[in-house]
């Protein structure tokens, strides 16, 4: 039987042609026992290769709606029937829940490549070394790699745990054994289950005000009501988390976005005050490792006595985001829930890439690649400074040692020159985009993890160049 297939330019014929010829069978244009064209001549009648044609049909012979019978030709099976389509009735209207209307969506950002990039969040990819870690996961996918190949333990690889539990008690002091640790995807996947662990619907959260975004809007999603608490030059303002919260999520040794380190003084009373109040602290401790003047700052972590301190580290800055590797120290009694809420959650991050990376960091390479990598963000934060203070009387930076970015408050509102400049390719954001009241903080935040350090001063010279066009 004729059949009429109609294909528009580009990629996805075959998808088409299988919809085309499904679609028919479904709605009845043929029924069971009809002939298909040849493959052959279908290809020449719609000026594709025949390969195309024959993936579709393959498609839908696997699928029940065609039947392949040697020397006859290809026929509508027996079984496709046209009532498996439901019909009639008007379109669902099926809507979440209200919390989702007002939560933003994933930012585009990170998919755009501007000119000059001083976004967040993003680290220089170029510097990983893709040929050592390519070895290592090939070495993984071995068939003798069984371990590694099936369901793994929710809590995370063995050795991978040893190597997280060794490396951060060599960099942050943090003694751990590897029973203590948690493997996660990346750092929002460690918030998300320390919150299903410890708070209930409407219970009250204190977040850093301007503060990092996901983890206030994650909050609101599972019932919390997050309360913006503001930060000073020493960080969190204590004495300003309402007696009420259960939980407060802060960055301590670089505060996001304001790069400030949290003070002696102030730590002390942080935990103090949790354990007044009977709360728990989710110490975020993103990016600490491209650490470029002066000691490393005490964890919160190391100063609590009473086990109210939730250790959170990633993958995501020093390594590559798309590993989607995290985790998560807690206090003991809080280990069995986490484990079954990560269980629940997706059963296990995946075991091959957990496999590679203990591999990368017991070998040495993880080291290296630090030390390679802080050298390069420390020269690049070096050029950042310096043309900021030279070429902008209107910002005054925030003094920071640590982290990929900086950032500067400013004299003057910076929502025009920033949108300006991103018609020059330049993308900066600003302080207001962290704050729990859209700009009610006026400044920048200058990214250099994803630039390259010969375009830093370029990118800050279009910069300047978009703000005298709006004077």
């Amino acid at each position: 039987m004729d059949i009429q297939i109609e294909l528009g330019p580009g990629r996805g014929r075959r998808d088409a042609i299988y919809r085309q010829i499904r679609d028919a069978i479904l709605d009845g244009r043929l029924r069971a026992g009809d002939t298909l064209p040849p493959t052959r001549e279908l290809a020449q009648r719609l000026a594709v290769s025949r390969t195309t044609v024959s993936a579709a049909y393959d498609r839908l012979i696997a699928e029940g709606f065609l039947e392949s019978r040697a020397g006859s030709g290809t026929f509508v099976g027996a079984g496709a029937r046209r009532d498996v389509r439901p019909t009639g009735g008007a379109p669902a209207s099926l809507t979440p829940v209200a919390v989702w209307d007002d939560v933003p969506g994933p930012p585009h950002r990170f998919r755009e490549q501007p000119e000059f990039d001083f976004r967040t969040g993003a680290p220089d990819v170029a510097l990983f070394p893709f040929d050592t870690w390519r070895r290592l996961v090939s070495q993984q996918l071995r068939r003798s790699r069984r371990d590694v190949l099936t369901y793994g333990d929710p809590e995370g690889h063995p050795g991978l745990r040893e190597a997280i539990a060794r490396h951060i008690g060599v960099s942050r002091a943090v003694r751990v054994t590897p029973d203590d640790v948690l493997v996660t995807n990346g750092s929002q996947q460690a918030v998300d289950l320390a919150a299903r662990v410890l708070i209930e619907p409407g219970a009250r959260v204190a977040v850093e005000d301007p503060g990092y975004p996901p983890p206030r809007q994650l909050f609101t999603t599972l019932g919390a009501r997050p309360v913006g608490v503001p930060v000073d030059e020493e960080g969190i303002v204590v004495d300003d988390i309402p007696a009420d919260c259960r939980l407060v999520y802060v960055t301590p040794s670089h505060q996001y976005p304001l790069g400030v380190p949290m003070s002696m003084a102030r730590r002390v009373a942080l935990i103090e005050w949790a354990r007044r109040h009977d709360a728990a602290i989710l110490e975020d401790d993103y990016d600490t490792e491209f650490r470029y003047t002066g000691r490393p700052l005490e964890p919160l972590r190391n100063l609590d006595p009473s086990g109210r301190v939730l250790y959170i580290g990633s993958f995501s800055k020093v390594l590559l985001p798309g590993l989607r590797l995290g985790f998560l120290v807690a206090p003991p009694g809080l280990r069995p829930a986490l484990g079954k809420a990560k269980y629940l959650t997706d059963w296990h991050s995946a075991s091959v890439t957990q496999a590679a990376l203990a591999e990368f960091m017991d070998s040495g390479e993880f080291a290296r690649h630090l030390r390679r990598t802080r050298r390069e963000y420390a020269a690049r934060r070096e050029v950042v400074c310096r043309v900021v203070e030279r070429d902008f009387p209107w910002l005054r930076l925030i003094p920071s040692s640590a982290g990929l970015h900086v950032s500067a408050v400013s004299s003057k509102p910076v929502r025009p020159v920033v949108r300006a400049a991103r018609q020059a390719g330049v993308r900066i954001s600003t302080l207001g985009d962290f704050t729990t009241v859209p700009d009610a903080l006026d400044g920048l935040v200058f990214g250099f993890g994803a630039i390259p350090r010969e375009r830093i001063e370029p990118g800050l010279r279009a910069f300047a160049e978009s703000d005298r066009a709006l004077t």
